[in-house]
């Protein structure tokens, strides 16, 4: 027969609790039953505490249909699909209709068509240019420096540098304005580039240094552009900061001279300088203007410049930059600054030194982003 089998030893009984350590396994950490909740269940609450609080979109003006985009921005918007990109594309529109009158409106379109389509450049760059009409000048640059990374383009390193400007750190906008990258810009980018960092330099308190950087061929250009005012009334300011009070009213007439639109606010300083009121505001009611004294008044008295006298060539400017200087002697302190100095710019295959205007949008005003675009 079979051999015996050795006795084993007793199993422990299954229905009493002799089952040593294993009876207290339930009750540990990441075990159903007993256990805490799941990792992801804490996630879960996480994510819900720090969830964007829902914005309801501001209205849309009815007549708006996003068509009114050009083409190309609204083949960019296609990849999101029709309906997003049609509503994308109406606040588009609307933030480009309000940002001059209403800029905190516009801002909110702006972030509205951002919040659908974060990863569309225009939209970004929408986003961008409305914060900086808005003053804010850190949304601005961080947005603009993202439409940078993803298009490639340099055409905003101008509105990048005033905004560094309007952050105190004029350092940082002369720094920009010699980013090689300035000299692929057209003619009003780098005039725009110009006036900025002739404001960052006003900024540091170098005004002679304003005054040389602004002493570019481009000055002399015929009537035609739409900068030439501002670039022109640029100049006139910075001379007036520096004393050369003459020579500024010079340039301050001729920039009145091209301005027929105002942009500069030539005419209206010159008005100032020589007590002009003008009557765009009637005096309060039951008071009049008196009338001049004849005996005060002698005939030919008052400024003698012609038409001719303003469109004439001014003060010397001369033609042509001066020698290089790098980004740290850009934003030393120097009142002896030769004309044309200043880091350089490539021009219709010449070169013209990036001065220090005023602002990128009103060339003689001292705050940045002060002005009309």
């Amino acid at each position: 027969g079979r051999p015996d089998r050795p006795d084993r030893a007793r199993r422990p009984d299954r229905t009493g609790t002799d089952r040593g350590d294993r009876a207290g396994t339930r009750d540990l950490p990441g075990r159903r039953g007993t256990s805490p909740r799941p990792d992801r269940d804490r996630d879960r609450d996480r994510d819900r505490e720090h969830r964007t609080p829902y914005v309801p979109a501001p209205d849309i003006d009815a007549d708006v249909t996003g068509r009114e985009l050009e083409a190309p921005v609204r083949t960019e918007l296609a990849g999101l699909g029709k309906d997003r990109a049609t509503t994308v594309a109406r606040h588009l529109v609307m933030a480009g209709r309000l940002v001059d009158t209403e800029p905190e409106r516009a801002r909110e379109h702006a972030q509205a068509a951002k919040r659908l389509g974060a990863r569309i450049a225009v939209v970004r760059e929408a986003v961008g240019l409305v914060a900086y009409h808005c003053g804010l000048y850190q949304e601005a640059l961080a947005e603009l420096r993202t439409v940078r990374r993803l298009t490639g383009s340099s055409v905003h390193l101008p509105v990048m540098a005033d905004c560094e400007r309007g952050l105190g750190r004029p350092e940082r906008a002369l720094a920009l304005a010699a980013d090689p990258a300035v000299g692929t810009l057209d003619r009003d980018g780098q005039v725009e580039m110009l006036l900025v960092s002739a404001g960052a330099r006003n900024d540091l308190g170098q005004h002679a240094a304003a005054v040389v950087t602004l002493q570019v061929p481009w000055l002399q250009e015929a009537a035609g552009p739409g900068w030439l005012p501002r670039l022109r009334a640029a100049y006139a300011a910075a001379l007036d900061v520096t004393g050369r009070t003459d020579e500024a009213r010079t340039w301050w007439e001729r920039a009145a001279a091209v301005d027929a639109d105002g942009v500069s606010g030539a005419a209206e300083y010159l008005a100032d300088l020589d007590g002009v009121t003008f009557l765009d505001d009637p005096a309060p009611e039951g008071e009049h203007p008196a009338d001049p004294d004849p005996d005060a008044v002698e005939a030919g008295s008052g400024p003698e410049s012609t038409v001719d006298e303003v469109t004439a060539p001014g003060p010397d400017v001369e033609a042509g930059p001066g020698p290089e200087v790098t980004v740290d002697e850009a934003t030393a302190p120097d009142p002896d600054v030769e004309a044309g100095s200043g880091p350089e710019i490539t021009v219709d295959g010449g070169t013209g030194p990036v001065g220090d205007g005023i602002s990128a949008l009103h060339p003689f005003l001292a705050e940045p982003g002060s002005a009309d675009r």
